[in-house]
């Protein structure tokens, strides 16, 4: 049974969540505040947690802050925010901060179980697709330095561990699977984000650049990540 750590302080919209997340079968946790989130995640209880759901407008210590720390301690856990303005600044400031999707409040129950089911598979380990997979898993291929080992899941760069998280670690594999080759946007959504919900190219936009920012001498001039102008994005190096 998967555990959710759902982060809100409206009493009455935690309580509706959690009752809703129970009924599908789900663990929860909960917190009112983010300082209450890190305290939990820090102690026993944080460590059956294999999701967290967390409202950017927290009291005291915002959303975005505590999607910070949670980053700084944990690249593998799963970030779902929520918003109630739907704000363009506040989408693209939390993604940036690390969350992997978001929602818009108010949320139906659906949606947001649909989300959920999505980010927990995307941190399941990477599938093997096509004829040669098996070959191309038992392989580490370097990149000019950037070393991807398809099979153990890791990345490093010139010999040094480049933690990933499970999105920006499957952005990656899906473009390295095909040096060269162009993917758009909605490929990278249908593929990572997964095809059965509409997606929103911010989201790969945004782990695009936490990625760059990890793999890349200069993010701004990539090599290894490169922007195909109008069309997506393609794996190099150069």
């Amino acid at each position: 049974m998967p555990h959710v750590l759902l982060i809100e302080d409206d009493a009455s919209v935690r309580d509706g969540m959690e009752l809703v997340l129970r009924r599908h079968g789900y663990g929860v946790e909960t917190a009112a505040t983010g300082e209450q989130a890190l305290a939990l995640l820090a102690g026993e209880r944080g460590a059956r947690v294999e999701l967290a759901v967390l409202d950017l407008m927290l009291p005291g210590m915002d959303g975005f802050e505590v999607c910070r720390r949670i980053r700084a301690r944990t690249a593998t856990l799963p970030v779902i925010m929520l918003t109630a303005r739907g704000d363009d600044r506040d989408i693209v400031t939390g993604l940036e901060a690390g969350a992997d999707d978001y929602v818009v409040k108010p949320v139906t129950a659906p949606v947001l179980e649909a989300r959920i089911r999505a980010a927990l598979r995307r941190a399941e380990p990477y599938p093997r697709q096509g004829p040669d997979a098996q070959a191309l898993d038992a392989d580490r291929t370097d990149h000019a330095g950037l070393v991807i080992d398809r099979a153990g899941l890791t990345v490093t760069k010139h010999g040094a561990a480049v933690p990933l998280p499970p999105t920006e670690l499957r952005v990656l594999l899906e473009l390295s699977a095909s040096p060269g080759r162009v993917l758009t946007r909605e490929q990278l959504l249908a593929s990572v984000w997964d095809h059965t919900f509409l997606g929103d190219s911010r989201l790969v936009d945004a782990a695009v650049g936490r990625l760059r920012a990890k793999i890349e001498d200069v993010p701004a001039r990539p090599r290894y990540v490169q922007t195909v102008r109008g069309f997506g994005y393609r794996f190099g190096p150069l």
